[in-house]
């Protein structure tokens, strides 16, 4: 009886799923006929399997997320502020919690990054700055005095 040796697999380990993403980076790197449109397509179904199983994005705080794909991907700030053209100032807001994720941002993160927009597409709590100093913000600008009017 004659085997057959099947080329790839249902992904079943994090060192299987480096190496098919590898091999699609290849790939993709390469002319794309439709013999390789349909590998592409294949090893493409597969590992977005294996990252819905063993991912856990929808419990990961979007700005988690967001650090620990820099740390993988070796990026700094700045690299961030070019790919998704926004400046160095909104990147560091966004990455202390300071502005939330806009839908064009989430857009390009998830596009640069190959995950769902809904990745990013959650909620999480901005930190708030609070001026010690103003104690009644809605009379913090007021230069004048109040007077009374009798009537």
């Amino acid at each position: 009886m004659k085997t057959t040796t099947i080329k790839y697999t249902v992904i079943k380990s994090r060192e299987q799923y480096y190496q098919y993403c590898k091999e699609l980076e290849d790939l993709l790197a390469g002319d794309i006929d439709v013999s390789v449109q349909d590998e592409i397509d294949l090893i493409t179904l597969l590992i977005e399997k294996y990252d819905e199983d063993h991912n856990s994005f929808t419990e990961t705080d979007p700005i988690v997320l967001l650090r620990s794909f820099m740390a993988d991907h070796h990026l700094k700030s700045q690299d961030l502020s070019e790919i998704l053209g926004i400046s160095k100032g909104y990147v560091s807001d966004i990455l202390n919690y300071k502005k939330g994720l806009s839908k064009e941002v989430i857009r390009k993160l998830s596009d640069y990054f190959k995950v769902k927009q809904e990745a990013f597409n959650r909620p999480y709590k901005l930190s708030s700055i609070i001026n010690p100093r103003l104690l009644n913000p809605n009379l913090s600008n007021t230069t004048k005095q109040l007077r009374y009017v009798k009537h």
